[in-house]
């Protein structure tokens, strides 16, 4: 006699061989309602919710109140559907449990794969921008860097990043401090007596954030050229700084050149797991992150 699988048994292989495990079919429709409103970004009234999920309005309305109902959904007054209370509560459990350097792991072990450089990951520390994950490439290279080195904001890519994306009342204290960084620099070299910033070095953070990314081509040490680039979190504050090294002429270190192409992508990526951004990007998004009187103003601006 032939047996009846269970709800609770899973499917046969899929076609790459894993198994998948049955689900119910009805939350399958539930869950592109849900897409479909946040792939809008905006409240929805039910037949624009319903189109954009492909399906028809009868079909939605049922899911969309049983969404109502246990809070992942609200209604205003004209009838537009937005995310709830329960939603909200259950994004703030998702942000608190991310961590930025577990999630940027996996993007660290690709981007030297697919480059075969170093990679490094820097985080603003006390006493400033701070190695805290070094991945280094199989070919063989001098770099300087170590787990815990502190980076000057002035003289190395890794530091101008993290400068580029401080609040301006943070930047001059830890400007104030560059000197005993790893080729720190004054601070009247960068800054004028009255805390402003000197006119060359403004427009240098400026670039970086209008491109997501610096380059520190042999300096501060010699034969060795790092590009680096940002990562944000959900509130559009710098989380970390990505970048990636190799000796002189081993690879491009064109602004707009593959591997920078790479390295944007994967900052880019991580900051999607962290909120940052709407969606994931396989290629090199050149979303860049404004500071203005209101914080970080995250935007596309494709420089390639």
């Amino acid at each position: 006699m032939k047996r009846t699988r269970s709800a609770a048994e899973p499917e046969d292989n899929d076609q790459d061989g894993t198994r998948s495990q049955r689900g119910i079919q009805s939350l399958d429709s539930t869950g592109a309602l849900l897409d479909a409103l946040l792939a809008a970004a905006r409240p929805l009234p039910l037949g624009d919710l319903a189109r954009l999920a492909g399906m028809p309005a009868a079909k939605a309305f049922p899911h969309l109140v049983s969404l109502q109902k246990i809070g992942m959904l609200a209604r205003d007054a004209q009838g537009n559907f937005f995310p709830g209370a329960l939603a909200l509560d259950l994004g703030l459990a998702a942000l608190q449990r991310l961590s930025p350097l577990r999630e940027a792991e996996a993007e660290v072990v690709t981007l030297v794969q697919a480059t075969g450089l170093s990679v490094a990951l820097a985080v603003v520390g006390p006493l400033g921008p701070t190695v805290v994950r070094l991945e280094e490439s199989s070919r063989p290279q001098h770099v300087s860097l170590r787990i815990g080195t502190v980076l000057s904001m002035v003289h190395t890519a890794i530091g101008r990043v993290c400068a580029a994306h401080l609040p301006p009342d943070m930047l001059g204290g830890a400007l104030a401090m560059d000197a005993i960084r790893m080729e720190g620099a004054q601070p009247d070299s960068v800054s004028h007596p009255d805390g402003s910033l000197r006119h060359d070095y403004a427009e240098r953070l400026r670039q970086i954030r209008t491109l997501s990314l610096d380059q520190a081509l042999g300096r501060p040490v010699p034969g060795i050229h790092t590009l680096a680039a940002p990562v944000f979190n959900h509130a559009g504050q710098l989380a970390l700084v990505m970048a990636v090294m190799g000796s002189s002429g081993s690879f491009d270190t064109a602004a707009d050149g593959v591997v920078a192409r790479l390295l944007r992508a994967a900052a880019h990526n991580v900051s999607w797991r962290l909120g940052a951004f709407a969606q994931a990007s396989p290629q090199a998004s050149g979303q860049s992150c404004e500071s203005d009187e209101n914080g970080q103003n995250c935007q596309n601006d494709r420089n390639d």
